[in-house]
């Protein structure tokens, strides 16, 4: 009888594959261990194996596995269901979904090895030069790495000579899989078993030691091993304050031991805070949602901002840590993680573990297996969108903070989900609760509760009863004609901002755009410098005095004179945060000021520095792009700056005017957290714009329904759903015919849906790929997999064409 495993191979192909076992690895092996497998000719994936059968595949004869990587599963059966669901939800491969569901240190690389054939005698006149200089290298070191031929050459392609030597059969190639994860490994003493016994350990104290520092070192052992504690080796150092050449001298006379014991990399606190101190609003709310969630597994907190959601959050946290029960707290922002987890932890301790893309691959390794091991150290995980492929086994209750963010979306690589959307279906697999909080619900969860799908809570209160802010419009026509601007300040604004100094307030700007100005322009003939790869203008940074493309990177240093006409009449024109920085330094040249954006958060740290700064008031102006929208809480705030509120309702999406309320709402809410009424002022050219205005009276629900009526009428979620084709070729002319060949073929084979272009998007080139868009509309009501079966059959059949290959299509389901 023959044996089989299918696997799944971390490559975009949507088939699993299927190769040979003996019976032993058949019987050893379970769904979810690793396995190491060769695939082509010379490549070695580290693989996940789906399931085990006896069914010999009739296309290919399958291969036989090189070795087995685990002795338990890495991953659990629920997610490896998950991962399935989320493969057919998001028309992607299962192979894409396990890459990104994997921190990479486990997926094993296949490391190309170079090995020197030594039994072969070589005609030395035959080499080229770089040929002769790799033969000498493998002569002193019979096996290279890629890397290192590259080091020894001097140059990036060194593939031509190694194939050259590979056909005089110089050297040949084979694989070797190595882990990358390493575990943290922490020097601890102990005293040697020679010194166990007393009349030795007098020995000792007497006659062996010959310094002070030495007698000084093994006192301190001692004083500190009075605790029954591990005696970690650094400790000991630093607190007998002696050099590491003083403690290698007694190990060498065997009075001291070293041994290591592995470490997690990030470790918490312990809580020191026990119970809080609820508002009756807020008890209220709390009795409320677990009242909802006897009746439904998803309810939808809308709260104000300000209102203590948080307080709500760790109550709730506190029920599943005295069940012993795993729970998940989604944030849409890394730099949100930063307060959120100091709070936590005031309450939690070390049973808090934090999980995204700022943590090292070691450090999310650590935390994936406490989470799999189902250890106390993880039983609640703060988490980026990432963390929803965790291997939870006892998982009762996912908190989605911010809900509404659209940074819960994953935009690059593939699997493109929505990380609040797949976390109800993962809450559903558990039978576990999922709370969605936000002061600016989604228009799609607040309809899923309108529709009573959703359970739901309002809080309208504050946490301290401090009003919402009082938001003032600045009209920024008029104040120009009245001269009550200076540069990009109304008068009203800097009035303000000097009424807050003048107070000890502190004061946040809010611009969502980075960099100095979004365009650079000749005011001779009107040429604005362009990206050489994207169709895109050039962004100009004065600090670094150049030109750069948000899209692919390129940079070029700021011009002198027109490239076009030669003028050397340029001026910059549109407002980011760095111009705004440089005005207030030159209106407040006293005044402690700093910036939070892409540009200067880039760093392990670097939010939290900003956002410790800001806390502790060694920050007086706080200028930032959307990151200042998200969650922060900041008891000194007073005032609230909107520098330009027109141009987050320009922009061109069917989402704008939600977002923009969002936005500003978010924003607005910064201020007056604690103490007293906060002011919000907004500066516009379109005050009475329906959105701002609905922003001034806080009028959600004005909002919703305004919104609700356009998506009805124009068929747009949540009343359909998205799906978005982008196409992309260094061919306009290729691109442009093959989305018009799949637009066609799409509206003629499949029945139900609505197909709108092909068209091209605002910038139509990025990394000199020309890009095309098809958007697809599904009916609510339709059976979506059936329908998302014959869009795929589209693109496969569009992929089958000899004239559109090269030509890469990338799907993204309910498009945000």
């Amino acid at each position: 009888m023959d044996y089989f495993i299918d696997v799944i191979v971390p490559i975009a192909v949507t088939t699993t594959f299927t190769y040979r076992v003996s019976q032993a690895e058949y019987n050893f092996l379970q769904p979810g261990m690793r396995v190491a497998v060769p695939f082509g000719k010379r490549l070695v994936y580290t693989a996940m194996v789906l399931n085990k059968h006896s069914q010999k595949p009739q296309v290919y004869e399958p291969k036989d596995i090189h070795t087995i990587i685990d002795e338990q599963p890495l991953v659990t059966k629920t997610q490896l269901e998950f991962w399935q669901w989320i493969a057919q939800y998001y028309m992607c491969s299962l192979g894409e979904v396990y890459k990104a569901a994997l921190p990479s240190a486990f997926l094993l690389e296949s490391e190309t090895i170079l090995s020197f054939n030594r039994d072969l005698v070589v005609d030395l006149k035959s080499l080229s030069d770089d040929e002769f200089l790799l033969y000498e290298a493998f002569e002193q070191q019979p096996i290279l790495r890629f890397d290192e031929v590259q080091n020894i050459l001097n140059k990036k392609k060194v593939f031509g000579v190694i194939d050259d030597l590979l056909k005089k059969d110089i050297i040949y190639l084979n694989q070797h899989i190595y882990e990358k994860y390493k575990p943290k490994l922490v020097k601890y003493v102990s005293l040697h078993d020679n010194y166990k016994e007393e009349k030795n350990l007098i020995n000792l104290l007497d006659n062996e030691l010959k310094t002070e520092k030495q007698r000084a070192l093994v006192l301190k052992y001692f004083q500190l091993n009075s605790q029954q504690a591990p005696i970690e080796l650094k400790e000991l150092l630093k607190e007998a304050e002696v050099s590491t050449a003083i403690f290698n001298n007694l190990e060498k006379k065997q009075v001291f031991t070293i041994y290591t014991l592995a470490e997690d990399r990030v470790q918490f606190t312990d809580a020191f805070l026990n119970d809080i101190q609820f508002t009756e609003a807020q008890t209220t709310a709390i009795q409320t949602i677990e009242n909802q969630f006897e009746k439904h597994d998803v309810t939808l907190l809308n709260a104000v901002t300000g209102a203590g959601k948080t307080e709500i959050y760790i109550k709730l946290l506190q029920e599943c840590i005295e069940k012993n029960q795993q729970a998940l707290f989604l944030v849409p922002e890394i730099g949100l993680t930063t307060q959120l987890v100091q709070r936590l932890t005031a309450y939690f301790g070390n049973k808090i573990a934090v999980y995204n893309s700022k943590y090292s691959e070691n450090e999310r390794v650590e935390v994936y297996q406490h989470v799999l091991n189902n250890t106390e150290n993880a039983q609640i995980v703060v988490g980026s969108r990432s963390s929803i492929f965790l291997p939870f086994k006892n998982l009762q209750l996912i908190i989605v903070d911010e809900e509404h963010e659209a940074s819960y979306k994953q935009v690059d690589p593939a699997p493109r989900f929505h990380s609040r959307d797949a976390a109800i279906v993962l809450a559903k697999m558990f039978n576990a609760k999922v709370l969605l909080g936000s002061a600016t619900p989604s228009l799609e969860s607040y309809y899923n509760s309108y529709q009573q799908k959703y359970g739901y809570v309002e809080l309208n209160q504050r946490f301290t009863n401090v009003q919402l802010p009082e938001i003032v419009l600045v009209d920024l026509k008029e104040a120009r004609k009245k001269k009550e601007v200076n540069g990009i300040f109304s008068v009203k604004l800097i009035d303000a901002i000097t009424e807050a100094f003048y107070n000890g307030e502190q004061v946040l700007l809010f611009q969502n755009r980075r960099g100095f100005s979004p365009v650079l322009e000749c005011l001779t003939c009107a040429n604005v410098p362009h990206c050489t790869s994207c169709d895109v203008s050039l962004t100009y940074y004065k600090r670094q005095n150049y030109l750069k493309c948000h899209y692919c990177g390129y940079t070029m240093s700021m011009p002198t004179k027109c490239h076009s006409c030669h003028s050397t009449e340029l001026t910059t024109k549109g407002l980011g945060t760095e111009q705004i920085e440089d005005a207030l330094r030159s209106i407040f040249p006293n005044k402690r000021i700093a910036r939070m954006d892409q540009d200067t958060t880039r760093g392990k740290f670097a939010f939290e520095r900003l956002i410790d700064g800001f806390k502790n008031r060694e920050i007086d102006v706080m200028v930032g792009t959307q990151m200042l929208a998200k969650g922060l809480d900041f008891d000194n705030v007073s005032l609230v700056g909107i520098m330009n509120a027109d141009s987050m309702l320009t922009f061109p999406d069917f989402r704008a005017y939600e977002r923009a309320y969002q936005l500003m709402t978010q924003v607005a809410g910064r201020a007056g957290r604690k103490n007293k009424q906060g002011k919000v002022l907004i500066q516009t050219y379109n005050p009475y714009h329906n959105t701002i205005q609905q922003v001034t009276q806080n009028d959600y629900k004005g909002m919703f329904k305004e919104q609700m009526y356009e998506r009805l009428n124009f068929k747009y979620p949540p009343f359909y759903r998205l799906i978005r084709l982008q196409m992309k070729h260094v061919d306009f002319n290729k691109v442009k015919e093959a989305s018009n060949w799949l637009a066609a073929n799409m509206r003629n084979n499949i029945n139900g849906i609505l197909v709108l272009g092909p068209q091209e998007p605002s910038i139509n080139r990025i990394r000199n790929q020309y890009i095309q868009i098809v958007l697809i509309k599904l009916p609510i009501n339709q059976p979506v997999n059936t329908l998302k079966t014959a869009i795929q059959k589209s693109i496969s059949s569009l992929e089958t064409i000899g004239m559109y290959k090269g030509v890469k299509t990338t799907i993204s389901v309910d498009f945000y």
